[in-house]
């Protein structure tokens, strides 16, 4: 965004379009001529209705959303999730400001910091419209504030950006920016206490391996894994799987090497529920922790299975119909043309393919799990 788009969005009859037209097909309203500015008001109607899911906040004050901001912040809901607070949060990688709008909530100051001039402007405006006043937003590059600063926070945070100058992505923290291994020697003089967002492929040992004592958190939102949370704080290291608004499973990093996945036969026509673990486990690597003694599992990104319902599981619960060897002709035969649902881990065929192979299309008329277990293929049926 530019300082003339900017100051055109801030402009009264442009902040009345916007809300009188905010219902409206985007391309319409670019196109009608009695609309001032359309196609600002266009743009900013566009990614308004698409924050109502994401970030209703700033739908609801009508705020400036830049495209690239938005596209790169946390949801409100993911923010929400992060669970550290105190007095003051140094936050270096102020973006859209989601993260510290949400801090803003658990520490009585937080200080953002933000290089681009034009997105740090906009930020001010937007916490004006909500109202939040014990956010300062400066702007300066990450690395010119912290080699100046000479005050002490209780946390600092940051969400480094993870596309290179050319705009390709990238996931090691190393090639991100700023680069927080670079900057861990100043960032020590400025706080003890060191909150990284990371992106949902990064990898949890790689935590450990860059940092030694620390805690892993792994924040999953409608089954899809949305953040790779590091925490440096001098506390017991500690693996958390956090499905916003499903729950939260918890546990000492010893504890969850300590658990064993299971090493007996596949007892299949025991079993009566199929444990689907949240995606926060499986990436988090404490599906085995979880479900220890509750259910039956052979991998931590596979299904568990139980022979009675257990409570208490970061996951879905399927009843079992049955379970058979996996068989791609027998399954044609019986699904060929129907509507069939698809679950799938640790299975060495593509679902594509799968279907391509059994002639089933999409939908919910028949439900299935596919999965290998000590090298069989098994197919299993659910209610």
């Amino acid at each position: 965004m530019t300082h003339e788009e900017k100051d055109i969005l801030l402009r009264e009859e442009v902040r009345k379009a916007i809300d009188a037209n905010i219902e409206r097909d985007p391309v319409r309203i670019a196109l009608d001529r009695n609309i001032p500015y359309a196609r600002e008001v266009a743009t900013q109607v566009k990614y308004l209705q698409r924050a109502r899911t994401k970030l209703p906040m700033l739908y609801d004050a009508r705020c400036i959303i830049p495209q690239r901001a938005f596209e790169q912040s946390s949801s409100e809901q993911c923010a929400a999730a992060k669970h550290i607070g105190g007095e003051s949060l140094l936050d270096l990688t102020c973006g859209l400001g989601i993260d510290s709008i949400a801090f803003a909530k658990r520490f009585k100051r937080v200080v953002a910091i933000e290089r681009d001039e034009v997105l740090a402007e906009v930020v001010r405006e937007n916490l004006k419209r909500l109202n939040i006043t014990n956010i300062e937003v400066v702007t300066s590059s990450a690395e010119d504030y912290i080699a100046s600063c000479g005050e002490h926070f209780d946390w600092v945070y940051a969400d480094p950006d993870r596309r290179t100058a050319e705009g390709r992505r990238v996931v090691r923290l190393e090639d991100c920016s700023p680069n927080m291994l670079e900057l861990w020697p100043a960032i020590e003089r400025v706080s003890k206490r060191v909150a990284i967002k990371n992106s949902p492929l990064f990898d949890v040992d790689e935590a450990f391996r860059l940092f030694g004592d620390c805690s892993v958190e792994v924040i999953s939102l409608g089954g899809e894994c949305k953040e790779v949370m590091i925490y440096v704080d001098g506390a017991e290291p500690r693996l958390v799987a956090e499905a916003v608004g499903a729950g939260r499973y918890e546990v000492s990093r010893d504890e969850a090497l300590k658990a064993t996945l299971s090493s007996h036969d596949f007892a299949a026509e025991e079993y009566r529920y199929l444990i689907v673990p949240d995606v926060a486990l499986q990436k988090a690597r404490l599906t085995a922790s979880a479900l220890q003694g509750k259910a039956d599992i052979w991998s931590n990104n596979s299904f568990g299975f139980a022979r009675q319902k257990p409570e208490g599981v970061l996951g879905r619960t399927e009843k079992i119909v049955s379970v058979e060897e996996y068989d791609s002709k027998a399954l044609r035969r019986e699904l060929k043309g129907k509507g069939v649902d698809i679950m799938m881990r640790d299975f060495p065929t593509s679902l594509d393919e799968v279907r391509r192979k059994c002639g089933m299309r999409s939908g919910n008329a028949h439900r299935i799990a596919l999965t290998r277990i000590g090298g069989k293929c098994y197919t299993i049926w659910l209610e």
